[in-house]
């Protein structure tokens, strides 16, 4: 018996739905080309673009976590927290995945504490963990 395309198109126009609401924010002046190819901040690519991500960081303000995720690539590293809360983090220095790491300071990086209903409700760049 052959089974029918049906199923598989419908699957396939539910997933195209649900990526294309989703869209990349405005990130200014910032190189997002560099910003994705610089995991983890090895390459020192992502610090260069220090002063606009800090006038812009409130602009990210209930943004949702697929919004990050298109706009700035896979965060380098995600925490989960108590309350439904997370943290996606975006090293802006080499962070300890890197051969270049200091071990001596923890490296400056974008936090971006996303709430229960997965929306950003803080942007903070700082060496310290939350």
């Amino acid at each position: 018996m052959k089974r029918s395309p049906l199923p598989s198109i419908i699957i396939v126009l539910i997933l195209a739905v649900f990526t294309s609401c989703v869209s990349k924010l405005d990130t200014g002046n910032i190189n997002m080309e560099n910003w994705k190819n610089d995991r983890n901040g090895c390459k020192g690519l992502r610090i260069k673009d220090l002063d606009e991500l800090q006038s812009l960081k409130n602009t990210f303000l209930e943004a949702t976590n697929q919004e990050l995720i298109v706009t700035f690539g896979r965060p380098d590293r995600v925490e989960l927290l108590s309350k439904s809360q997370s943290f996606f983090f975006y090293f802006l220095e080499p962070s300890s995945e890197c051969d270049n790491h200091n071990n001596k300071k923890e490296p400056l990086k974008a936090l971006f504490r996303l709430n229960a209903i997965n929306k950003v409700s803080e942007v903070t760049i700082t060496t310290l963990n939350p």
